[in-house]
């Protein structure tokens, strides 16, 4: 196992015995006496998936069964891999492959009988063991395939998976939108800012802690402010105007849009300390329209007040 490459190189010629038919027989997986079904990190090979399995062994390191799931000794060490499958918590993915359904994948292993154990790492077939063993002796292997992985840089996790029969988690149902909420959402749906910024207003009346309103409101004003705009014209504009205060109240609107929040914020404070009092109004009033939108928690937010106090005061 040293230096393997990172290509799937297994190849499909070979026989499986199939002897076992004629040992004791175990009822079908999942069902009561036989083993358990597949699930957790415990996976049915097929067709469809081996490839699959096999490069993520590149992550991984992979087990695979070949068995009979109808034998009782194959059953048997099915239960036991994949009981430590879930106790190494992900370590390893267990692999089943059932060689009467799936008799290519028994194949490219080369496997005399069954049961039989292969762990793949980085795409090479590793044989392990054939037959029953002794749960301390499965232990020792599973072990040393773990140690063989980590020197080979085999260190990723196998991702669980629920079973087949279990009904997955039903994702939590959404806290339903206060109705002016839920009307103003809408009318942004269909492009009617207008009636969104009527819905919000109203909310806010109703009551001015509404700070998910407040937030919604400056939202829409700034989508209302921007829209058809042209970014390079607005810039360029501002650029030949720098004392031009709607030029530069444009500039910092669409920087917002664009996520430039420290751009908006420190373009509209520089203009502060030389501008008159009307201007510093019409400054004042839209930082704070900023400062609603970003979150009053926000340590930008923070600074910028600190800076919008020292320049007004």
């Amino acid at each position: 196992m040293s230096n393997p490459t990172p290509e799937p190189s297994i190849s499909t010629r070979g026989a499986v015995d199939l002897s076992a038919l004629n040992r004791p027989q175990s009822p079908p997986p999942g069902e009561p006496g036989g083993a358990p079904g597949a699930q957790g990190f415990v996976v049915e090979v097929t067709d469809e998936n081996f490839q699959q399995i096999v490069q993520d062994s590149t992550t991984y390191p992979v087990v695979m069964l070949l068995w009979m799931p109808t034998d009782q000794a194959n059953a048997d060490l099915a239960t036991l891999l994949g009981r430590l499958a879930e106790e190494y918590a992900g370590r390893f993915l267990l692999g089943r492959v059932d060689v009467q359904a799936f008799p290519q994948i028994a194949a490219a292993f080369q496997a005399q009988g069954v049961p039989t154990v292969v762990a793949v790492l980085q795409g090479q077939p590793l044989p392990l063991f054939a037959g029953a063993a002794a749960e301390e002796q499965v232990r020792g292997v599973l072990d040393q395939v773990l140690a063989a992985a980590e020197q080979n840089g085999v260190t990723g996790r196998a991702p669980g998976s629920a079973g087949a029969d279990e009904e997955p988690a039903a994702e939590p149902e959404p806290e339903p939108l206060p109705p002016l909420h839920q009307e103003a959402y809408d009318a942004i749906e269909r492009d009617d800012l207008d009636a969104a910024e009527v819905a919000f207003g109203r909310a806010i009346k109703q009551d001015p802690k509404d700070s998910d309103a407040v937030a919604g409101l400056a939202q829409v004003k700034l989508m209302q402010r921007t829209r058809g705009a042209d970014l390079q014209q607005v810039r360029a504009a501002a650029a030949a105007a720098p004392a031009d205060v709607d030029a530069q109240l444009a500039v910092a609107d669409l920087d917002m849009l664009g996520g430039k929040v420290d751009d908006a914020l420190a373009r509209l404070l520089e203009m502060l300390p030389g501008a008159d009092a009307d201007a510093k109004e019409r400054l004042r009033e839209r930082l704070v329209e900023l400062f609603e939108l970003v979150g009053p928690g926000d340590p930008r937010v923070a600074k910028a007040r600190r800076h919008l106090a020292m320049y007004l005061y």
